[in-house]
């Protein structure tokens, strides 16, 4: 067990189980967050400001913007994201992880395993739904069909250049 001391909201919690590894089943992401850092999610303003917490190693090839949210950096190029004001309206943010559904899989992945894991991959899961959608509508691998579903998609950790 590993305590992560870094934070600096003081927020502390216990690393339980092997960094990416040791998954609930039925819960298998497609991308780690390195690799969903280093493609460009969230318009590059994620996690610009809590990079102690995490490995060095996710940040050096990450597309990150230390000002605002550039839909630029986005691997799609296009913006697929509601502000964190209409996240936490709805309901979708856990006091733990005030920054979503992306900070709560990155502390999962690091080994942080917490009362609210059933939630998010269950919202995880319902985001599958959009996978379906591409398949329907797009030719497979047409990049340039559904940008804004297939970034979205990104945002979850589903490798949406494979569709």
């Amino acid at each position: 067990m590993e305590v992560n001391d870094k934070m600096q909201s003081g927020y502390v919690y216990l690393r339980t189980k092997p960094m990416g590894r040791a998954f609930r089943p039925g819960f298998a992401p497609e991308l780690t967050p390195k690799q969903m850092l280093e493609l460009g999610v969230f318009g590059g303003k994620y996690m610009t400001d809590s990079r102690e917490e995490f490995p060095a190693s996710w940040f050096k090839r990450a597309k990150l913007s230390s000002d605002r949210a550039r839909a630029s950096l986005n691997y799609f190029g296009v913006n697929a994201s509601q502000p964190l004001v209409e996240w936490r309206r709805k309901g979708w943010i856990h006091p733990e992880d005030p920054r979503g559904w992306f900070q709560w899989y990155c502390r999962y992945y690091c080994g942080r395993r917490s009362q609210d894991d059933l939630r998010q991959i269950a919202r995880w899961r319902a985001v599958r739904r959009h996978v379906a959608q591409l398949k329907k509508h797009c030719k497979h691998r047409d990049l340039n069909c559904r940008r804004r579903q297939r970034q979205a998609l990104l945002h979850w950790a589903y490798d949406s250049r494979k569709i």
